[in-house]
């Protein structure tokens, strides 16, 4: 399902999607159409723009949410230009989300496994949208070290210890080191996989105060 106003990019994109083999079964142009189409179609996973008509603010966004609580187990990927976090961040707390910027999908490979990742029921999130969303609530971060900065935003990436770990050139046991410790800076229990990990830390900025 891609609710996307721009027909050009909306059209590429489900070429795109019909290439790697998914079938679309609805495209809408708006946040009503997006909303209406999801009820009627019941899909694994909608690709959504943020800013859409009616209103051509965050329409797009708070359709995701509407449909999420019809639909929690159904994906959702934001995809956009623009980072907006009020809707996202109650989006992300609740899983089977991403967020990606149109700007900075440089690769279709590595854009369709995300959209496989929230299908599967994880999460993808740009590095921009995740340090958008700590960036807003410093305090809870203040303690932890900037390595352990670096692993907390892989973790929101969905990345796994073991991809972490290969990411910034650490051994796997380091970075079980790191997620223990920011957990215990944080005030929160450790979760069983990287997901849930993602979840705890951005609902307890959440609690924070919001967007």
């Amino acid at each position: 399902m891609i609710g996307e106003d721009s027909a050009l990019f909306r059209e590429g994109l489900a070429r795109l999607l019909a290439d790697a083999g998914h079938d679309i079964v609805a495209r809408a142009a708006d946040a009503p159409a997006l909303v209406s189409a999801v009820t009627e179609n019941r899909p694994d996973l909608a690709v959504i723009d943020i800013r859409m008509p009616p209103d051509l603010t965050d329409d797009g966004a708070r359709a995701a949410r509407r449909i999420r609580e019809s639909f929690p187990r159904l994906g959702i990927v934001l995809l956009s230009q623009h980072i907006e976090t009020r809707n996202a961040v109650e989006l992300v707390a609740q899983g089977r989300f991403g967020y990606l910027l149109k700007d900075r999908v440089f690769d279709v490979d590595d854009f369709l496994d995300a959209l496989l990742r929230v299908a599967g029921g994880g999460s993808a999130l740009d590095p921009e949208v995740v340090a958008r969303m700590i960036g807003a609530r410093r305090d809870p971060l203040a303690s932890l070290t900037p390595r352990e900065l670096e692993v907390l935003a892989l973790m929101a990436e969905g990345h796994t210890n073991l991809g972490i770990a290969r990411r910034l050139w650490l051994t796997e046991r380091t970075v079980e080191t790191h997620v223990a410790s920011i957990m215990a800076k944080l005030g929160l229990g450790t979760g069983a996989e990287h997901n849930r990990r993602v979840l705890a830390v951005l609902a307890y900025l959440t609690a924070r105060g919001g967007s």
